[in-house]
């Protein structure tokens, strides 16, 4: 019988295989990416973010579209993806161009956050430079106190992008360094796949 990755003919029913057993072993956050971006220069820069939903289309991510990386991608839409769990000794890598979700995405995931977070995204000049702690725990007060009993709807400067993969590759660690290596690439309407060399 094979096994997933050689069974596998289209990258999103194996994510969701590896997926769900992530969320099931991972000890904290499994969906957990790096998630990598350049600026109009091509210069790299990559953070930890959390995928917030995903599917046939892609993976989706939210921030502060007025950050570092919400800049980037405005320069330069199109970025990198990894996700690694340790405890299942694979990860799973994907590439292609980035797209902002619609409103209506946006508005539906920001409600399902909490207050505290509402309130954080209207007070965070994310990425930018914060002379104190102080000063930003002050502005959370500040508008906690402004805001009291009132509905916190979304900024709009606070977004979803979503990476729709151009590629996507997955990585199952075996012994002596031999890694599997399974990588869909998309071509036209459909999926190629190809093993590569650990």
């Amino acid at each position: 019988m094979k096994d997933d990755l050689e069974a596998a003919s289209d990258p999103a029913p194996l994510f969701a295989a590896w997926f769900a057993e992530a969320a099931a072993s991972e000890p904290s956050d499994p969906n957990a990416m790096q998630l990598a971006t350049a600026d109009r220069a091509g210069l790299p820069d990559v953070r930890t973010v959390l995928m917030k939903a995903w599917d046939e289309r892609g993976f989706v991510f939210y921030t502060n579209t007025e950050s570092a990386k919400g800049l980037q991608l405005h320069e330069n839409p199109q970025a990198a993806l990894v996700f690694h769990w340790k405890s299942l000794k694979r990860q799973v890598r994907a590439r292609g161009a980035i797209e902002t979700v619609t409103a209506a995405e946006a508005d539906a995931y920001y409600a399902t956050r909490s207050r505290g977070s509402r309130i954080g995204a209207w007070v965070s000049e994310q990425s930018r430079r914060l002379d104190s702690r102080e000063t930003l725990e002050r502005a959370v007060a500040d508008y906690t106190a402004a805001h009291e009993g009132q509905e916190i709807g979304r900024p709009p400067h606070w977004s979803g992008y979503r990476l729709i993969p151009q590629s996507v590759e997955f990585w199952r660690e075996r012994p002596f360094r031999l890694h599997d290596r399974i990588v869909f690439t998309r071509v036209g309407g459909g999926w190629v796949k190809d093993r590569l060399y650990p």
